[in-house]
């Protein structure tokens, strides 16, 4: 701990939440680009947490407070985790160690540049607003580095928020944002995966947002902490959020608000089953197995589908019949349904690679779009028994 930093605490009206894991290259790079961009006048305080790094990040940091000269207003402190637990809790653990009154989340590689701090703060006080979020798809904001495969998964992660969790902000998976700290007092957070401000908005209803763009750089040093396991968390926090949701709303009367909500839960587990589709086609076409692309897809299609299912029956049409018998109907019949669409699907993929030259990761993103069109009103009527109107 910093030595210094008792001294200061009360003095304390910033906390910058920097979670780190592996970041030995960019760490010290980091603080000491925040040190030059703060507020004058405003006293601040960086907060590494840090998950034992096998490259030891959190030693660095330690050994950097202790011998490092102060910046006047600036403290630095590191709490050293045992295990890697993840970011979302991560960024919990800091904010309940922090004394700020306004809390900053960032990454530490660079990808949210530490210029953008003063405006974050700058926006909060002009706008009193509760959040303000550093924002890549806002007007001015923009992605540089990332390849498609990633740029679509971060747009089909921030439509399943906006339409199944109905959040108001562009960019609700953007990692770096700020709020006053009164905003999450009282909340109990899950904090599963790794997207903090998506719980905070689906929590906090009411609160007023403010977006400002930034561009967002891929990291030049470390690698990415997104893997296979970072989209199912993303999967189970979405479920979690959307049962806490739904938990605070009484039952809708009004036809025409069900079929909508209906069709909006139909559609995000089609979108989920779209995230599903891709990365099993793309990592069974791109692994090891090294399968045909056309055979890759099939095999994403055949997952997705179950899945898919499951969570519709489950979650959108709430249909509590789980005998054997009615089940293995109901999932016959939404397999045949899905399979005009699978032959859609496929047929759109072999077209517009072979004839089109278009690339495997759009084509099959347009193809898995346009077979979902009728699928709602089929399984709808005929799968489940469900008047088409309510």
């Amino acid at each position: 701990m910093n030595p210094n930093m008792k001294n200061h605490r009360n003095q304390t009206q910033v906390s910058i939440i920097i979670p780190t894991y592996n970041e030995s290259q960019n760490i010290l790079k980091i603080l000491k680009s925040i040190g030059e961009n703060l507020l004058p006048n405003v006293s601040t305080e960086a907060i590494v947490i840090d998950d034992n790094s096998p490259d030891g990040t959190g030693k660095i940091v330690e050994d950097y407070v202790t011998n490092v000269k102060k910046i006047a207003n600036y403290t630095i402190d590191v709490i050293h985790r045992t295990a890697k637990k993840g970011l979302s809790s991560a960024i919990l653990k800091g904010v309940q160690y922090a004394k700020g009154d306004t809390i900053i989340v960032m990454d530490s590689d660079f990808s949210h540049p530490p210029q953008i701090i003063p405006r974050l703060l700058d926006a909060l006080k002009k706008y009193q607003c509760d959040i303000v979020v550093a924002s890549r798809y806002v007007k001015g904001g923009n992605i540089h580095g990332w390849p498609l495969k990633r740029k679509l998964m971060s747009k089909l992660a921030t439509v399943i928020a906006k339409k199944g969790l109905g959040v108001r902000t562009s960019d609700p998976m953007s990692g770096f944002f700020a709020f006053n700290r009164a905003v999450i007092k009282g909340l109990k957070f899950d904090a599963i995966g790794y997207k903090m401000l998506l719980e905070i908005l689906v929590k906090t209803k009411g609160t007023t947002i403010k977006e400002i763009p930034y561009t967002f750089t891929d990291r030049k040093f470390g690698s990415s902490k997104v893997s296979t396991s970072t989209v199912i968390d993303y999967i189970k926090s979405v479920w979690k959020l959307y049962r806490y949701d739904k938990s605070l709303q009484k039952e809708e009367k009004r036809s025409s608000v069900r079929f909508l909500s209906k069709a909006g839960r139909f559609y995000t587990v089609g979108a989920s089953g779209l995230g599903i589709n891709y990365l099993i086609s793309f990592l069974f076409a791109s692994g090891s197995s090294d399968l045909w692309y056309l055979h890759a897809n099939m095999i994403g299609i055949v997952v997705s589908m179950t899945t898919n299912f499951i969570l519709n029956k489950i979650w959108t049409f709430k249909d509590k019949d789980f005998s054997t018998k009615n089940t293995l109907e109901q999932y016959g019949k939404f397999v045949g349904f899905s399979s005009l669409g699978a032959l859609i699907q496929l047929s759109l993929v072999f077209s517009l690679v072979e004839i089109h030259q278009i690339t495997y990761p759009l084509a099959l993103m347009l193809a898995v779009f346009t077979a979902a069109f009728s699928n709602f009103i089929l399984n709808k009527k005929w799968t489940f028994k469900e008047k088409l109107w309510g």
